[in-house]
């Protein structure tokens, strides 16, 4: 078993690491192209779906819904706060949260008709031992859905192409040098498809969503861009990465007591993808 202090994957999950501020506001932030993503799917009532990797669990609800009457998800995170987090909005009367590493699942093979698993795959050393994972799980003729946002390039600052692409540049050197990683390793997670096909699934497709938003923002959306993106991804890490014009010039547009403020700007724009690639098991 994984010990609670030696990193599982690529990018430093153990069984106490937390996240659970980030999962939330992603979660609230993207719910209209999550559940647009999971009605594409045309669940039947009576189904067994494993969320794998749930997070705080704000989709197993979703997923319970989109399943109902009669069907049980089981939820399922490596990490045991975003377990109990899961745990405390969980409906109790069909979905069930355990905390397990995907790769030693305590689960019956064969049981489930859906494993949905969300912005998890990149996290893992070897994708094609998760998707081997997942498959073993599901009966015949069962689906997997693999969600990934992210797969295209963000837009945040419509109006200026070269801070955006200096700032994404940046973030991806930020991860090679705190993780010891190489280009292939951040960017291998755009191959879902041809992992889902290396892994014997059949009838594979891909589906692209896009998350869009435009000033005035919701308030959910504004608390993940500040929060998780701003201040979380961005923030005072990516300062020896920029040019001292360029990260001031990224501080007063991540500012929210600041008149140069981007999301107070009526140009702004933002626009994130959200690919889900769905493979069947081999009857």
């Amino acid at each position: 078993m994984t010990s609670s202090t030696t990193p599982s994957g690529l990018l430093g999950d153990t069984t106490t690491r937390d996240y659970s501020r980030k999962l939330k506001l992603f979660n609230a932030f993207a719910a209209p192209e999550l559940r647009q993503a999971m009605a594409s799917l045309a669940l039947k009532p009576g189904m067994r779906v494993l969320d794998a990797g749930c997070g705080t669990g704000e989709a197993l609800g979703w997923l319970a819904a989109e399943a109902a009457p009669g069907g049980m998800v089981i939820g399922m995170d490596l990490a045991a706060s975003h377990v109990r987090a899961a745990r405390a909005i969980a409906p109790e009367d069909s979905v069930q949260v355990l905390q397990a590493n995907l790769l030693e699942a305590p689960l019956a093979l064969a049981s489930f008709d859906l494993g949905w698993s969300v912005n998890v795959i990149n996290h893992l050393r070897s994708p094609s031992a998760g998707i081997d994972a997942l498959a073993a799980l599901l009966r015949p003729g069962g689906r997997i859905a693999l969600g990934q946002s992210s797969l295209l390039p963000d837009m945040y600052f419509a109006w200026d192409s070269r801070l955006e692409r200096l700032v994404n540049e940046a973030v991806r050197q930020y991860y090679r040098d705190r993780y010891q990683l190489d280009e292939r390793d951040l960017t291998a997670v755009r191959a879902i498809a041809g992992l889902l096909r290396k892994g014997g699934l059949q009838d594979v497709r891909a589906h692209t969503f896009m998350i869009e938003r435009i000033s005035p923002l919701r308030a959910e959306d504004e608390d993940y861009l500040v929060e998780a993106i701003f201040r979380d991804t961005w923030g005072s890490r990516l300062q020896p990465y920029l040019s001292s014009d360029d990260y001031e010039e990224l501080e007063r547009l991540c500012d929210p007591g600041h008149r140069e403020f981007a999301l107070r700007r009526q140009d702004f724009h933002f626009l994130q993808s959200f690919t889900l690639v769905v493979g069947t098991v081999r009857g």
